[in-house]
């Protein structure tokens, strides 16, 4: 309830937080042995993994992973460095995230016994039933119910993705090499 003379005293509350001006702290990972991993930490020893991808569910398309460490310490896998620094901005209530350049020793450690299965997590690539249906009817021994243009339009497609990869890595290659593109 409010009571009394308020008139001439105004009281204006600075809010704690400014939203507007929001920006991702500017860290260098360059310097960091696998800038593409960051260390979550200091989350309840209960979070299971899905707890953990639900944090950094926006990423989960981009390409992401953990590994644990311990029960409160997990290594966050992203598929770039500029994808793990973006991820480092993130606030939240249960979880705390560092650059592992930052991390435990045990966090470290551990990137470094698991390198090999530390690498930036790739987008798994477009695939095709044709091949898994192939083998399910020959194996069976039954007709296809497949009419013969749904054939040759997965076929062409089948074809598309070949000469796309082939072009990919022929690109790729005359980068490599210092061709010039414009040939191409």
């Amino acid at each position: 309830m409010l009571s009394g003379n308020t008139k001439g005293r105004e009281s204006i509350q600075e809010p704690r937080f400014d939203y507007y001006n929001h920006e991702v702290p500017d860290i260098d990972l360059s310097d960091c042995e696998f800038p593409h991993v960051i260390e979550i930490y200091d989350f309840p020893q209960e979070f299971r993994t899905e707890d953990l991808l639900r944090v950094f569910c926006s990423y989960q398309k981009k390409g992401f992973d953990i590994k644990w460490v311990d029960d409160t310490h997990a290594l966050g896998v992203f598929s770039s460095p500029i994808t793990a620094r973006d991820a480092l901005g993130i606030k939240h209530t249960m979880v705390k995230i560092r650059p592992l350049s930052q991390a435990t020793r045990a966090a470290k450690a551990k990137a470094r016994a698991y390198a090999e299965f530390l690498q930036p997590a790739k987008e798994r690539p477009e695939t095709s039933a044709a091949l898994a249906r192939r083998l399910v009817i020959s194996a069976l021994g039954v007709r296809s119910k497949q009419s013969k243009t749904e054939r040759e339009a997965e076929l062409k497609k089948l074809q598309e993705a070949r000469e796309r990869k082939r072009l990919e890595a022929k690109q790729r290659e005359d980068i490599w090499e210092g061709r010039d593109q414009s040939a191409v």
